[in-house]
């Protein structure tokens, strides 16, 4: 994927992607892959589950307690909600790969379009 670091990827553009690499499955096709992997993602996490990739990382909820707020407008007081947050911690592989380049300033990058 040649993607600079200032880039986003969307679900759209991975789709797109995956579908120059595997020109024999139709995008529909993988389309209705990707999104139900990513289905399957949110439904896990929903039920309170972890989710472990190996080589690209991990997912889990982390617990975030009621606390004092105000709002900054009319300077309410109030106290938010207790809630959960997904938390994703990269893998080993993940990082090394990330971290490859850090010796390299985002300039020379973005020049050179070298980051995987």
């Amino acid at each position: 994927m040649e993607a600079k670091l200032t880039d986003m990827l969307i679900k759209s553009q991975l789709i797109a992607e995956i579908s120059k690499r595997f020109p024999h499955l139709a995008e529909k096709d993988l389309a209705i892959a990707v999104n139900s992997i990513i289905d399957q993602l949110s439904h896990t996490l929903a039920n309170g589950d972890r989710i472990e990739i190996r080589g690209f990382g991990s997912f889990c909820l982390h617990y975030r307690p009621p606390r004092r707020a105000h709002n900054p407008k009319t300077g309410e007081k109030l106290v938010t909600n207790p809630k959960h947050a997904a938390h994703f911690k990269p893998g080993k592989e993940l990082r090394d790969k990330v971290n490859a380049n850090k010796h390299v300033p985002i300039e020379a990058m973005d020049d050179s379009g070298s980051d995987d």
